[in-house]
């Protein structure tokens, strides 16, 4: 609160602040984000790094509206979550603005022109980029099954495919836990196909390839047919 006043009259918490504020990131490093509905004067501050908007001016709505540009959250002035998600595009990493956006989907706080691939992870948005480059049929994302959710799913062609970071799915236990689920989803008609994250970033057209391979010997009988 004490940033946003020392900027004046019209300033909100933005940027990776006003993601913070809103509960879509952790605390960040580093200053303080304000922007003010000004393009001159206000020197920098220390601990406060200050950016301009002019159509700031007149956008104030206690609900947060995603047409307006600020709201009032918990008595500060911020920027609303559809306007913290564009300014953070630029901003912040890509990792970051990611959780934001999904952040922001659980919470059902709107995403605004922002959109989410529902994706849950790095990994998998990295498979699903490469994958967008076949410009075949997209596969549905995080879809849940019999109790779990998998990572992508080609529903007419029973075909899960699943994203393994030694992060997540390092140690005994998630081995165990990953091969307990491959069988139940065998059991129920699902060819399972696991990459890792090394083979993802060291051989991308080989997973690519198997995937489309998988594909056309799920579709072969009912060519036949």
């Amino acid at each position: 609160m004490a940033a946003v006043l020392a900027c004046g009259a019209g300033a909100a918490l933005s940027h990776g602040a006003a993601a913070v504020h809103w509960g879509l990131l952790r605390p960040l490093d580093g200053p303080i984000d304000v922007t003010i509905p000004t393009q001159t004067g206000r020197a920098p501050r220390r601990g406060i790094r200050i950016h301009r908007c002019g159509a700031l001016k007149a956008t104030w709505s206690t609900t947060g509206s995603p047409s307006r540009l600020a709201t009032v959250r918990d008595r500060i002035p911020v920027t609303t979550v559809p306007r913290t998600l564009v300014d953070i595009r630029d901003t912040l990493p890509p990792r970051l603005v990611r959780r934001a956006v999904r952040q922001a989907e659980f919470l059902g706080l709107g995403l605004g022109e922002i959109k989410s691939d529902r994706t849950r992870s790095d990994l998998e948005r990295y498979l699903l980029r490469l994958w967008r480059r076949t410009q075949l049929r997209l596969p549905e994302v995080d879809v849940p099954i019999d109790g779990m959710t998998v990572d992508f799913l080609w529903r007419e062609a029973r075909l899960v495919v699943e994203t393994d970071s030694y992060v997540t799915h390092g140690g005994t236990v998630a081995f165990e836990d990953d091969r307990q689920r491959d069988l139940r989803l065998r059991r129920l008609g699902y060819a399972v196909h696991r990459f890792s994250e090394r083979q993802l970033e060291v051989e991308p057209e080989e997973v690519v390839a198997d995937v489309i391979a998988a594909l056309r010997r799920a579709e072969a009988p009912r060519a036949v047919g």
